[in-house]
């Protein structure tokens, strides 16, 4: 038995072998086939296939009174937020984790490959407002499943189906200024118009992308085949408020009830984009719910960046016919420029929405913001950043507006440490009026909500990172966090 034990040992370590020693351990080591196919990193391969494999985990935990959150300026895609004081300590602890697996193989057509993603998120959220204590996962999914399973081929033109991510390119449209902009915060991150986590956008997909040459490339696909959302009636994806760690089965009860929403599924993606020496564009367009033979919405995506010696230059736009399943037509659209000059930096950004919504007529909503960051020393940066948003709801609605100005402070203690500190206010008509008793957010008012947030975060080498930050308002509204992340490839 120790003969045997010794034997299959010796095998899974000549598996994991570096190619130097290829030629010497058989078919289990043909690392020269990762080699011919331009694969690397954690790579076995046998005499015609090579795996990769990849991973991460991280860990969040955070605690204070937070979960509670009332407005400091209102969008025409929600109200961004900040947190306000309620009945008690709130608390959440999220595990996350990933592995990741290619396989691949030459062909005819190029590389063919298998591609298999799992992932788990085990989280816990604790809730104390006035009404109780609520535990729920925030409308996140929860548990373990195939994050990604599909099949491609081909080299400079590649064939995709199965469930993956979308083909959309909705990039090049973040400002520069530190702060960015109120409107496009809710956008991707940031952004014009289109969520790059929209669920219209990925999951079952036929996809097809070419490399045209001179930095052009091309793609066509067929994505949202299977529409997660259920109808009306079904509950929320992927579990209501309350049932914590019930996220799959209760996505799957939902939509063997009342089934998917069909008038959403499909989504007919073309994307035309072009990378050259300094410049970056796109083209997307998109239409949706295209499989029951009518085009529910449709919406375009439009992006450029041009880097010219100190100078960076951007501009986007984004149209959207029914917004998000609504009566509303938004044209949105942003410019922002940077200027780096020695020992400083200066951006300006500004953005405009004009939204149709046949319930409260046309308006526009508008912004802008800047910033200067100057660098101090070696290692030390200060920002200095201010936007403004003028929200002109239209109808009986009142408008609203919000200015924000901040000052950050970056230094880098040493080669692995760094340290990030904010302090910043908002002021205007558009602060939830939060007098009436914690979470009584009863209208808006004339008022000023003041921050600060200090930041510590190591990353001592080898993927590892972790940060502890905390945060504070004049709302007695604090936060801490606490993370730490690794990942492999």
């Amino acid at each position: 038995m120790k003969l045997k034990s010794l034997i299959l040992g010796s095998v899974a370590a000549a598996g994991l072998s570096t190619a130097g020693y290829a030629a010497d351990l058989g078919v289990l080591t043909s690392l020269d086939v990762c080699d011919a196919l331009g694969l690397s990193g954690l790579t076995i391969s046998s005499d015609t296939n090579c795996l990769q494999l990849s991973g991460g985990v991280s860990y969040e935990f955070i605690t204070g009174d937070y979960r509670t959150e009332g407005a400091v300026a209102r969008t025409f895609d929600g109200n961004r937020n900040i947190s306000i004081q309620d009945a008690g300590s709130d608390w959440a602890t999220k595990v996350e984790a990933w592995l990741k697996a290619v396989g691949t193989a030459d062909s005819d057509f190029g590389p063919a490959k298998a591609v298999i993603k799992i992932k788990e998120v085990d989280l816990m959220r604790i809730n104390n407002t006035v009404g109780g204590t609520t535990y729920d996962n925030d409308g996140e999914r929860v548990g373990l499943y195939i994050d990604e399973a599909y099949v491609s081929v081909g080299d400079t033109t590649v064939l995709m189906a199965g469930k993956k991510s979308s083909i959309a390119n909705i990039g090049d449209d973040a400002p520069f200024n530190f702060l960015g902009l109120f409107n496009s915060d809710a956008i991707d991150g940031k952004g014009v118009g289109i969520d790059g986590d929209d669920t219209r956008l990925g999951g079952h997909s036929i996809q097809v992308v070419s490399d045209l040459g001179n930095g052009v490339n091309v793609g066509v696909g067929l994505e949202n085949i299977n529409d997660e959302t259920p109808n009306a009636g079904a509950g929320a994806y992927p579990v209501p408020a309350g049932a914590l760690g019930a996220g799959i089965p209760a996505f799957n009860a939902a939509v063997s009830q009342n089934g998917p929403n069909a008038s959403r599924a499909g989504t007919l993606v073309g994307v035309v984009s072009y990378a050259g020496e300094g410049i970056t564009a796109h083209v997307t367009g998109l239409g949706f719910g295209v499989l029951d033979g009518n085009i529910s919405s449709w919406a375009i995506h439009a992006g450029a960046t041009g880097t010219f010696d100190a100078f960076k230059v951007r501009g986007a736009v984004a149209y959207w016919d029914n917004f998000k399943d609504t009566t509303a037509d938004v044209l949105n659209a942003l410019g922002s420029v940077e200027g780096t000059f020695d020992l400083f930096k200066i951006a300006l950004s500004g953005e405009v929405a004009n939204v149709n919504n046949s319930a409260v007529g046309n308006y526009t909503d508008y912004g802008f913001g800047g910033s200067v960051g100057v660098n101090v020393s070696e290692g030390v940066d200060i920002n200095l950043g201010a936007r403004y948003f003028f929200d002109d709801v239209g109808g009986a609605v009142n408008d609203a507006s919000t200015w924000q100005v901040a000052a950050q402070i970056v230094a880098a203690v040493t080669e692995t440490i760094k340290v990030t500190g904010e302090v910043g206010g908002y002021f205007g008509n558009a602060i939830a009026d939060n007098n009436y008793g914690p979470g009584n957010l009863t209208g808006f008012r004339n008022d000023s909500v003041f921050y600060g947030s200090a930041e510590l975060a190591w990353a001592p080498g080898g993927g590892f990172t972790s940060s502890l930050k905390g945060e504070l308002n004049s709302e007695s509204a604090y936060k801490v966090t606490f993370k730490a992340a690794k990942s492999f490839e």
